[in-house]
């Protein structure tokens, strides 16, 4: 279903300054910059990439001249800060070392360190499965990764039907993968539990991020939400949990029709199916480009159509159904229960995030709204819930 609404930047229903109490004084336009700045981190990194790039890629990289070093910024998410090193054109190759790669600086680590060192483990698996960019090297901060002449896809285009379908297909695939991880779904409500006991232990100075907590009854709506997902069925599979457009490549360059690549495992894990497939229809909402404060577009009239859904959720049975024969009924009941799965987790997706991003507003250096943007997937999970009369599962 559709969530009503119209274009938002950072204001109106689902968007814009906090509106209660001393939340009104969190990060509004008049006390934030209008326009994005380059952080004192990100020029550090600039410097810092010379010798990254020297020491793990070795050959030519061993030979230029820090000045020679090209590091150029690129569109990057949330939590992390990207950039493209390339060498210079006039300096030979010595062996078989990548003349670029993409350097990635982590953020506010919120997952934990053993998360990262299971994330680089996730990511060289998939790299040597030709599902994901090879990994030129690990260290505490970062990781430098192969540079694929790619974009990311904009947010309008995950509305596109052709590409819908090829991601509908993309994350069956996705879900398919046997991975050397535990198979218990934990990580949904243990990392939304952490998130949660970490808000809470914020200083006496965080009083905006608590004050949504208490707006929201956060902890007592968080075991309604348990309740309710409960009562859904989800089968447990490899999730990618944020399949959002910046994590979708375009590729200039594929090798076959497979012209898409994930990227981004940071969050990956066993998981609930539904997640994947209810979080991504909420990110056909939300635009992270957006370049004036709050750094993000809210547009919840697009939130995918039932039709829009079915589409999607028809390819990506397709592929998980490839090797069977179902009849039409069978069919019907499958999409019309997944229906309902999916808009069930798109609300724990909501919640995900919102606790998310309030622990980022404590400590991200990143430019971006995030308690606006908490408090817009709060106020969207309100309003998606009060809406779920409109799905039943079949019987």
């Amino acid at each position: 279903m559709a969530a009503e609404g119209t274009d938002v930047v950072g204001g109106g229903p689902l968007g814009g300054c906090l509106t209660k109490g001393s939340l009104l004084q969190a990060k509004c336009p008049d006390a934030a910059p209008s326009r994005r700045r380059g952080s004192a981190r990100s020029r550090d990194a600039e410097r810092r990439a010379y010798q990254w790039c020297r020491e793990y890629l070795g050959g030519a990289w061993r030979q230029a001249r820090p000045e020679e070093l090209r590091v150029d910024p690129v569109s990057g998410g949330l939590s992390n800060l990207l950039f493209r090193c390339s060498l210079p054109d006039h300096l030979p190759s010595v062996g078989e070392e990548p003349r670029e790669v993409l350097l990635r600086l982590y953020g506010a680590i919120l997952q934990g360190v053993d998360s990262l060192v299971l994330e680089s483990v996730m990511f060289a698996i998939l790299a040597e499965r030709s599902l994901g960019p090879q990994l030129y090297g690990v260290f505490p901060e970062g990781r430098l990764e192969q540079y694929i002449p790619s974009r990311p896809l904009k947010t309008h285009e995950l509305r596109d039907p052709v590409l819908s379908a090829a991601i509908a297909t993309k994350m069956a695939k996705f879900h398919g993968m046997e991975m050397p991880f535990t198979k218990e779904p934990h990580w949904l409500f243990g990392t939304m539990e952490r998130y949660l006991k970490q808000i809470q232990d914020l200083p006496p100075t965080s009083l905006p991020q608590m004050n949504l907590l208490e707006m929201y009854s956060l902890k007592d709506e968080m075991g309604n939400l348990r309740k309710l997902l409960d009562t859904t069925p989800s089968p447990v599979v490899f999730c990618h949990n944020d399949i959002q457009e910046g994590n979708i490549l375009l590729l200039s360059e594929p090798k076959n029709t497979d012209s898409l690549m994930l990227v981004d495992f940071e969050y990956s894990s066993y998981n609930y199916r539904g997640f994947d497939i209810g979080n991504h229809f909420c990110e056909w909402v939300y635009d992270y480009t957006h370049e004036e404060w709050p750094f993000y577009k809210a547009q919840p009239a697009n939130y995918p159509t039932e039709g829009q859904q079915l589409h999607f959720l028809r390819h990506y049975l397709a592929e998980v159904k490839k090797d069977e024969t179902i009849s039409q009924e069978e069919q019907r009941k499958l999409e019309a229960d997944l229906l309902v799965e999916a808009n069930r987790y798109a609300l724990a997706s909501h919640f995900f995030w919102g606790l998310w991003s309030i622990l980022q507003a404590s400590m991200s250096t990143i430019e971006f709204g995030y308690l606006e943007y908490a408090q817009s997937r709060f106020q969207f999970y309100f309003q998606q819930k009060g809406q779920m009369t409109s799905f039943h599962p079949s019987s």
